[in-house]
């Protein structure tokens, strides 16, 4: 199996509030991961941002807690699946990376779906 195994791995789509350089360095590990600027989607509003990341089977990294936590509600409340969200607090990109490792070398993207993850 490999990193890029649809799958298996989980895949990342970083909000536009997180570092691209997060991205680099875990493209440089093997990860598929997109930014809002690769997707062509900076400034679209938070739900716009969530669907893309789901339309796309993507997980979605932000620094967004208060929002984040509101927009997954309202799917759980409307019984609407997602890929997961990861909340990081504001840290320096090689920190964030570390602690994204920690769920990526452990948790599948089936075991992310529907789920909440806070680093």
């Amino acid at each position: 199996m490999t990193m890029n195994d649809d799958n298996f791995f989980i895949r990342l789509y970083l909000d536009e509030d997180v570092d691209v350089l997060v991205a680099e360095l875990l493209k440089a590990r093997g990860f598929e991961v997109i930014t809002t600027r690769d997707a062509e989607n900076l400034q679209l509003d938070d739900e716009s941002q969530f669907d893309f990341a789901i339309s796309q089977n993507f997980t979605f990294l932000t620094h967004n807690r208060a929002d984040f936590e509101a927009l997954v509600q309202t799917y759980f409340d409307e019984e609407k699946q997602h890929c997961g969200v990861i909340i990081a607090t504001r840290h320096p990109a090689y920190e964030i990376v570390r602690r994204l490792l920690i769920i990526l070398n452990q948790v599948t993207k089936d075991e992310m779906n529907n789920q909440v993850r806070y680093i």
